[in-house]
């Protein structure tokens, strides 16, 4: 399967093209960055480590897309959105990785999904999803006089908060509990807030150093706290899994898939 990255000469640009150029059944065909970009023209093995290849990056996805049959896409939201019309007119692969993108972008994104695969998801290991699916089932078997509360840390050059990891585990305790997520969930504290409300989902945000990712989502009774934790040691176990989702989703009809869908989870 040819796929191309985006954001190319980032963090994770880099450690995907080294995971895809590794990868048995993938096809390393060229990276994208934006126009103006210092890295245009670079060689993409070169940026990442791991000697030549003789790809350049590109400033151009029109181009680039009419040879690929995936895209893989960590970048930020607007790039995203610009992508993912280009991705359907090309009706080829879509992995998105991108957090903060709000809810007419994520119109945007489903509509798309008529004519390409999409495989969208705020975190693509499988560490996280098998996490998501616990605290599911945890949320659903207490019942509101446990507080529910999703604590995370990234490192200092994040830019979205809460990350999209804390959004998906909240996500999922609220589909545990029967609510919906928009109205329960309580995102800041600050002065005089008054007692804590049965049956919110709090969100605690930390940002330092180099922290790749760590989440935690606290189940808090009267007598006894849950926690269940997942800490992220590198970049290495979502490039994986975003890979892992590129080569299951190209046999598949259009539509918008997650990483339940990719792992089998549901």
């Amino acid at each position: 399967m040819k796929l191309a990255i985006a954001g190319a000469s980032g963090r994770m640009g880099r450690v995907l093209t080294r995971i895809v150029s590794e990868t048995q059944g993938a096809e390393l065909v060229g990276g994208l960055e934006p126009k103006g970009s210092p890295q245009i023209g670079a060689d993409m093995g070169e940026l990442a480590g791991i000697g030549r290849l003789d790809i350049p990056i590109s400033d151009d996805p029109h181009a680039l897309l009419t040879q690929a049959d995936g895209l893989i896409d960590f970048t930020v939201p607007a790039a995203t959105l610009s992508l993912v019309e280009l991705a359907a007119q090309a009706r080829i692969v879509h992995v998105i990785g991108t957090t903060g993108i709000d809810e007419a972008g994520e119109a945007r994104i489903k509509a798309a999904a008529r004519h390409a695969r999409i495989v969208k998801s705020g975190n693509m290991s499988l560490g996280v999803n098998l996490l998501a699916s616990l605290v599911r089932k945890v949320a659903a078997a207490l019942g509101e006089d446990y507080d529910i509360e999703v604590l995370e840390m990234h490192h200092k050059h994040k830019i979205d908060a809460p990350s999209g990891t804390a959004l998906l585990l909240g996500q999922a305790a609220a589909e545990g509990r029967g609510i919906d997520l928009k109205t329960r969930s309580v995102r800041s504290r600050d002065g005089h807030t008054g007692a804590r409300r049965a049956g919110d989902i709090g969100f605690a945000t930390l940002r330092g150093g180099s922290v790749v990712g760590e989440h935690t989502v606290i189940f808090a009774g009267e007598t006894e706290r849950i926690e269940l934790t997942h800490k992220a040691a590198s970049r290495e176990m979502f490039a994986r899994g975003a890979v892992k989702a590129a080569l299951w989703a190209s046999d598949k009809k259009p539509g918008l898939y997650n990483m339940n869908d990719v792992l089998g989870l549901e």
